[in-house]
């Protein structure tokens, strides 16, 4: 039995009817109860649903979330997170305001955005959350991430755009297959960066840890432990970094993860 599980979330956890199978919940449940520690390992921040999956895989544990910038003991509220330079910030600000297009904000516990409308709503409905318009100007404690949320049709072009001191971490989501979320992080800050954070805080080698991911923003942690698994609708990239593949997140493919991960 390996040591740590680590779970995305969108493609991964959840499918496209944005739900949790049972029989998913049921052998995540059995590997914690058999002493495998079990983190989130998402794009979204630690609030919402993504906070509820999180306590439900492990109550008393480490999980990451905003694609690594944000790494927090639900449990006892500890973070180890990572803020974004101001002047970077600045400039993403700044170029929301020239093109128009929606960004978001975080702390480790709120956000806000720059343009309200049909796109922040849906998004924070996927999120869990009331939609309440708040901009990031009003934002209190250390702004951890930023992420433009655009049409797939605009994401080459905004990644495209320098991103001095930045990194970018394009992922989709099931329930909004229309939209590309660009999370943008302090330069070397990534889930595999996170991830080695928790594996030494548990003092398990990442030799003993797997990943499971669907998406380009899974594949540094899908690099940096010993069992990265790629689900069956994983992208091109995620599939190459897998050393392990499992099926369709609708079809139950984390569980064939889970069930290897007890095996190992």
């Amino acid at each position: 039995m390996l040591g740590l599980l680590c779970v995305d979330v969108d493609g991964t956890l959840i499918g496209s009817d944005n739900t949790v199978r049972e029989d998913v919940w049921a052998a995540l449940a059995d590997a914690r109860a058999r002493g495998m520690r079990v983190a989130l390992c998402s794009g979204r921040p630690a609030f919402g649903n993504a906070l509820g999956y999180a306590r439900r895989l492990d109550p008393d544990g480490w999980h990451v979330f905003q694609n690594g910038a944000s790494v927090v003991n639900v449990g006892g509220g500890e973070s180890l997170s990572e803020g974004l330079p101001e002047d970077g910030l600045e400039r993403l600000l700044a170029r929301a305001e020239a093109t128009g297009r929606l960004l978001e904000v975080y702390t480790d516990r709120d956000y806000g955005f720059t343009v309200p409308g049909e796109f922040a709503r849906r998004h924070a409905e996927l999120l869990g959350l009331p939609y309440e318009v708040k901009s990031p100007q009003a934002l209190t404690g250390t702004r951890v991430r930023a992420q433009w949320v655009v049409p797939h049709a605009e994401g080459p072009g905004v990644q495209a755009e320098p991103h001095g001191g930045l990194d970018l971490h394009p992922a989709g989501s099931p329930a909004m297959p229309d939209t590309l979320f660009v999370s943008v992080t302090r330069a070397g800050v990534s889930k595999g960066s996170a991830v080695t954070r928790v594996a030494e805080a548990y003092g398990v080698p990442l030799s003993r840890v797997m990943m499971v991911g669907d998406g380009h923003n899974d594949v540094t942690a899908m690099r940096v432990v010993g069992h990265p698994v790629a689900m069956g609708n994983a992208d091109a990239e995620a599939r190459a970094a897998g050393r392990w593949h499992v099926g369709h997140v609708d079809a139950g493919g984390l569980l064939e993860a889970v069930e290897l991960a007890l095996r190992l």
